[in-house]
């Protein structure tokens, strides 16, 4: 059922957009550390971005990826500064020390990953 599931969220947004952005993480590697495999596993990362790879090419679309190592979660999307201290993953929430906006962190990186797409 997950699977079904999958296929039928993958196809919906293929059909529903011309380009789909994705952060090319390092699926194997995250996979080693303990405390992330079985929710990366849970997830299906691997199996979403390799449906959403097929199914572009099928509907024409355009999937784009961002460099391996960029740090979108750290940088604001709007001044461009890069805040260190954000690399903690437990950092779910902070403000930019240079326009003081403040940032939820995956929207954050949503938004970096947009524009590195674009």
């Amino acid at each position: 059922s997950r699977l079904d599931a999958m296929h039928k969220q993958t196809t919906k947004w293929i059909r529903e957009n011309q380009t789909i952005c994705l952060e090319d993480l390092r699926i194997a590697n995250m996979m080693k550390q303990q405390h992330l495999a079985k929710h990366i596993a849970d997830a299906s990362w691997g199996e979403m971005s390799r449906q959403l790879h097929y199914k572009a090419k099928w509907y024409g679309r355009t999937v784009k990826e961002t460099p391996v190592f960029a740090p979108t979660s750290q940088t604001c999307h709007i001044c461009g500064n890069k805040q260190a201290e954000v690399r903690d993953l437990s950092v779910r929430e902070w403000t930019c020390s240079s326009c003081q906006t403040p940032h939820d962190r995956d929207w954050n990186a949503a938004q970096n990953i947009k524009a590195m797409a674009q």
